[in-house]
């Protein structure tokens, strides 16, 4: 098996999901966006990471266009696809579904809720109904036609979807402590915009952070056992 990482910037990378793939011994390979690098043709999954760019930003970022190519053929031809926050939104673009802003940015911890079908399907085996999760965008995806909504939370009603074998996650369950505070550095005039206090933030994730990883283990876990 083979994982296709796809991350945009740099303080943006696959955090627990790195640590896991090692601990299993799974190869997988990181495409840099922000280093230009392409996307190789041989993957077995593909994952794709957040970032700070609206999916509509392809001036800006030319390589979202063949980026959207890959994850719509990969997609609709049933590859097993994981999207984390602007990777969810990523995948809801190329399945033709709007994404727009949230009525409200959702940044720090939050309760993600799941639906009657999230509790039941396999990329969730094992959470409870209700869990924790880091949340940082103000955007946020419309469900895709064909589609199955599996959670929401109570500041943005869309948190994840499963089409096919593709999911989409708008929450952030790859996020080490080390790697929050790198981007309350980098993204520190967004705090300062949203009036929130980092060091507040960064204590609670602390505090949370051996349920992160437990909950982020058992989700690689079980994606990585649908791929199998």
């Amino acid at each position: 098996m083979k994982v296709l990482i796809v991350q945009h910037v740099e303080c943006e990378g696959p955090g627990y999901l790195k640590d896991f793939l090692h601990e299993k011994r799974i190869e997988y390979e990181i495409a840099r966006m922000y280093e230009e690098e392409q996307l190789p043709d041989n993957f077995d999954a593909l994952i794709v990471l957040g970032g700070p760019m609206n999916v509509y930003e392809e001036e800006r970022h030319p390589y979202l266009k063949s980026l959207n190519k890959t994850i719509t053929n990969f997609a609709t031809e049933g590859g097993h696809y994981l999207g984390f926050c602007l990777g969810g939104q990523l995948l809801a673009k190329a399945l033709d579904a709007k994404v727009r802003r949230n009525h409200t940015k959702e940044i720090g911890n939050f309760e993600i809720l799941l639906t009657e079908r999230g509790v039941k399907d396999p990329l969730f085996k094992g959470f409870k109904h209700t869990f924790p999760a880091l949340e940082w965008h103000g955007d946020t995806f419309e469900i895709p036609e064909g589609a199955i909504k599996l959670a929401e939370s109570e500041l943005c009603t869309n948190q994840a979807f499963r089409f096919k074998n593709a999911y989409g996650l708008q929450f952030h369950l790859e996020t080490t402590p080390e790697m929050l505070k790198e981007w309350t550095d980098v993204y520190a005039d967004e705090f300062n915009e949203e009036g929130i206090d980092a060091a507040v933030m960064l204590k609670e994730t602390e505090k949370k952070a051996d349920i992160y990883r437990e909950l982020s283990n058992q989700l690689f876990a079980n994606f990585l056992r649908l791929v199998k």
